[in-house]
């Protein structure tokens, strides 16, 4: 008999949001999820499966039962020839990069963080760069799903076609992912190279730069006229860094945590911040070249709330100007550097954010720093009524006021998917308190 933990106090990574669930368990077997639902019915109790806890958001928390998956991490099948892997869901991708780099394989793209499980990965639509590149989920070719019934459904584009085109951006809904099958490519090298501009001549000449650069996305300062461009290209060039680890992590780190919470006293001081930042750490040109997932993984700094929104590209020149106007307007709105500005090729999936249409992602954020909040109301309301007007959809994982009536204009899949999570699980036994805004 599988046996859960009580008295667990679960935190996201931000700590920006927790709960307290009744049980939290920890299975290492198939039979022993079948046993926590088998449990879950009898006493009508709701089942949230996590993986790392990096959403920003609540869309990980319960009160009732949670199901960590981090003991279901294994490789379960490596196809050399198709250049496919399965994994239990469980697995980080941190140690799915590096087990994949010994078959000389490796994931296309991924996020900025890989401390995280692989079906929280899909579950939330996790994206990187690259207008070629989809969000991970498209890298998904098959999956295994375990219902609210007990029944384990095998998915794929040709078995249970139309579930896995709900499950590859599944929101921890439809029931519990048990494996997933990427599509990888062999091993690659990246070149990153750092050069800044302006947020005038990025956005004149944002076709050329998506042309140059596979992976291309760019970061705007607030407040300022200044952007660091990034581009990282496949290269045959050995591993070498122009970076420096002392400008990088004890100023980039450090000294911006203290000078933002000075700032949390003195508001106005965020714009000299940003300036100083990018004069002190993006003025030059920079170039790191190393396997590609030491590139694409990232600092994320310290704790932060985030909100992340992707609109159709096009709309991408008149959304940050609007934006830039609404913060040269309201002098007493402030807002952190970066604006991160990524890309991403339309899909099929449901749910995907960039479902039927390439898109551009706009990320803001708020440091939270040394674990102290910071105003940040008005800027979030004004950039979601910019993403909203600019026909945007919100990333999954990270919090927004969004509710059913506006995912349903959003989405033209929204209601087939509504449709395939209520034959899945009628009686909402994964649903949370995040989902009920969704769905209800």
């Amino acid at each position: 008999m599988v046996h859960g933990q009580g008295g667990f106090k679960f935190q996201n990574w931000a700590r920006t949001y927790g709960s307290s669930p009744e049980l939290y368990f920890q299975p290492t077997s198939v039979e022993e999820i079948k046993e926590i639902l088998d449990l879950a019915r009898q006493r009508s109790k709701r089942v949230k499966v996590v993986g790392g806890g990096h959403s920003p958001s609540d869309i990980a928390c319960t009160d009732d039962f949670m199901v960590q998956m981090g003991k279901m991490n294994k490789i379960l099948k490596v196809d050399e020839e198709k250049r496919q892997v399965m994994v239990e869901a469980g697995i980080l991708l941190s140690d799915l990069n590096i087990e994949l780099s010994k078959y000389g394989l490796a994931l296309p793209n991924l996020g900025a963080v890989s401390e995280v499980a692989a079906a929280g990965v899909i579950g939330t639509g996790t994206h990187n760069t690259g207008i070629k590149h989809g969000i991970l989920p498209t890298q998904v070719v098959a999956l295994t799903l375990l219902t609210a019934s007990g029944e384990i459904l095998e998915c794929s584009e040709s078995i249970n076609a139309e579930i896995f085109q709900a499950a590859r951006l599944h929101l921890g809904c439809l029931g519990v992912v048990l494996t997933i099958t990427f599509q990888c490519v062999p091993e690659f090298y990246l070149l990153e190279t750092t050069f800044p501009s302006t947020l005038q001549e990025v956005l004149d000449n944002l076709d050329s730069h998506l042309r140059r650069s596979e992976y291309f996305r760019f970061l705007w300062f607030p407040h300022s006229e200044n952007v660091s461009i990034i581009y990282q290209d496949h290269t045959n060039k050995p591993p070498s860094s122009s970076a420096n680890w002392f400008w990088d992590y004890a100023a980039g780190y450090y000294l911006l945590e203290f000078l933002l919470w000075i700032s949390t006293f003195l508001p106005s001081l965020v714009c000299w911040i940003n300036r100083f930042f990018f004069w002190l750490l993006f003025k030059g040109k920079v170039e790191h070249v190393d396997l590609s997932y030491k590139i694409f993984n990232y600092e994320c700094r310290f704790r932060q709330h985030v909100q992340d929104w992707a609109i159709p590209i096009e709309k991408t020149k008149e959304a940050l100007l609007e934006l830039k106007a609404v913060l040269e307007n309201n002098p007493k709105v402030v807002a952190h550097y970066p604006v991160e500005v990524r890309f991403a090729r339309g899909d099929d999936i449901l749910l995907s954010p960039c479902f039927q249409r390439d898109s551009c992602y706009m990320n803001i954020i708020m440091y939270r720093p040394y674990g102290k909040d910071v105003p940040r109301l008005d800027y979030w309301l004004a950039y979601e009524s910019i993403m909203k007007k600019a026909g945007g959809r919100p990333h999954w994982a990270k919090a927004h006021t969004c509710t059913r009536k506006d995912f349903e204009k959003m989405y033209p899949g929204f209601r087939k998917f509504c449709t395939i999570r209520e034959e899945l699980d009628p009686t909402g036994m994964f649903l949370n308190t995040y989902l009920e805004k969704v769905f209800y």
